[in-house]
This record gives structure tokens, sequence and C-alpha cells, in this order.
């Protein structure tokens, strides 16, 4: 056997090895807080999330009339309740800080059994961006990993997810899957069925907020197209949605009127910091979040421009 048939064989032979013995080690560093390797795991402990119940849910429910996606604006901001009392069955499969590259791998698990009408997408100057590890990190712990755990590595890798996702797989073997049905108490949240999440009543005490500049990580923009034409394919309807947000947080931003062109210009647009007006001390628990106050007026504005438009065909 000449040498380099040798090297190559020996090659062969220590990288699956390596691979097993790696693995290994990260789920084991996990157990041990000082060691180097469980730095790089953010797998947060304690119990389960608000996604974990949503995602489980998700996996049970087909044929939906309206889903939504986004970030906490879209699972604080769409009360499923609101939208069952018109007659409409909807989901909502939002994520904490869900950026279009997170939104992508949910759609790749769900899109085909959720067989929406309609998708209602929350976008915001804040999660377009984001690099999205804060919701890659979430999915991972609270939704069964799969190979769409590795292409969303792919897509924006670093040590701590890589790792994270190692772990995750681990953590999977733990969990309890079971369909959801009816509300749970998450401290000071209501997981509501059907995927919203309800904050207990809480008021925004105003504070000054410095402007700023709205920056989009084009990667974003890139993935947001990408799921766009996806559903273009599937005749599904689209409709794109900013969600109010305090006027104090609003007026900061010096140039909010770039972000509303640049999402014109991807798909149906709509933003309802323009369309509905609310008080910021009365109808938002925080400078981002309406309470429940703002949701009612919110989810009621949504259904007389948007639902009656697009579903009554």
């Amino acid at each position: 056997m000449t040498d380099i048939k040798r090297f190559i064989r020996n090659i062969a032979l220590f990288i699956p090895i390596a691979i097993i013995i790696y693995i290994a080690m990260v789920i084991t560093a996990a157990h041990f807080p000082t060691s180097f390797i469980n730095q790089n795991i953010k797998y947060i402990s304690g119990p389960m999330g608000d996604m974990f119940y949503r995602t489980n849910e998700a996996r049970a429910t087909k044929d939906v009339d309206i889903l939504f996606l986004g970030s906490s604006h879209a699972y604080r901001g769409f009360d499923t309740r609101i939208f069952k009392k018109k007659g409409y069955k909807t989901f909502n499969l939002g994520s904490s800080s869900q950026t279009p590259l997170q939104t992508n791998v949910l759609l790749n698990r769900y899109l085909k059994q959720l067989n929406p009408k309609l998708v209602i997408f929350e976008v915001s100057p804040l999660i377009m961006n984001s690099d999205g590890i804060e919701s890659t990190l979430d999915l991972i712990k609270n939704d069964k990993n799969d190979i769409y755990t590795f292409t969303n590595l792919i897509d924006y890798s670093n040590a701590s997810t890589f790792n994270t996702a190692i772990y995750g797989f681990n953590m999977d073997l733990f969990k309890n899957y079971k369909p959801i049905t009816d509300s749970i108490r998450l401290s000071n949240d209501l997981y509501i069925s059907g995927g919203f999440v309800q904050r207990d009543m809480s008021y925004y005490k105003s504070e000054k907020i410095d402007k700023q500049a709205i920056s989009i990580n084009p990667n974003q923009i890139d993935l947001l197209d990408k799921i766009i034409e996806r559903l273009k394919k599937k005749d599904i309807k689209l409709i794109l949605v900013q969600t109010p947000i305090t006027k104090s947080l609003y007026n900061s931003y010096t140039d909010i009127y770039k972000f509303d062109s640049i999402m014109n210009s991807k798909a149906e647009y709509y933003n309802f910091n323009k369309i509905v007006d609310l008080n910021d001390s009365i109808h938002f628990s925080d400078s981002n979040h309406m309470n429940q106050n703002g949701v009612e007026i919110f989810d009621k504005a949504i259904m007389k421009l948007l639902i009656i438009k697009l579903l009554n065909y």
C-alpha cells in the first residue's frame, strides 16, 4: 500500500472517530459549568418556553386559514381567539427574535401540513437587522431538531450554535412531546392554544429613546425574498405587516420610510403604526409590545382591512 493510500485510509478512519469523540465531549461538558466547551453551549436551563408548546401544537394542526409568522411582535400581537370568533382557523408560529432564517426553517417543518390560505408575516427594522442567533438557540431548545437544524447552522453558524445543536439533539431524547389543547401558565404569560401568548396586564412607562438610524442585514433580505418566492409558487397569499410599537420608539427611527419602501417593494405591506392610533401608556406593556388592550384594537383593524380583502374570494 502506497503512503498516499495509507494516509487517506487513516484520515477516513480518524474523521468519524473524531466526530464521535467531539460529540461526547460536548454532551459531557454541558454538565460542567467551568469547562471551556460549556462556555459555547447556550442551551438555556429550566422549563421549556412557549415555543416548545407552540411547535408541539403545530405538529398536530392541519389546514388553517391564516398562518402568522414573525418575532415576539407576532406571537404577542396576533390573538388567535379573536380570529376564531370570526370563524377563521389560525395558527401563530411566531418565536422570540425570529428572523427570516428561522422562519424558513419553520416553514420547512410545518408549511405542508398547516397548509394556510394566507400568511401574515410580521416584519420590523430590529428583526431585519438581526444575526438570528438568539432565535436559532430558541428553536434548538424548544423545537424538535432535525436536518433543518443543520441547514440553519450552515447559514449562520458559530461555536455556540453548533455546540448547542449537538447538545440539543441529545436533549430531544428527554422531551415530552404531547399535543397542546388548552391554555398553559408560563410565569407572567399565558400560552393560548393556537400559539398566541397573552402577557399579564401591565402598562408602559414613558421614556426618552435616542434617535437611531435603521440598518438592515442583507442576508435577511435575501432569505425574505426566498420565502416570498416559495409562498408564491405554492399560490399562498402573503402580506407583510409591521405591528404597532410605542410612538416613543417609532419616532426614534430617523428613516422609517426607507424600511417601508423596501417592504413595499417585496410584497403587499401594511405599517400599522400609520393605521391604528394607540396610546403608549394605555395600550403597551413595553416599548415594543402591546398589552391586551392594544392587541384587541390591532387585531380588529387587521380583520377590517385585510381579512375581508384577502380571504373572501
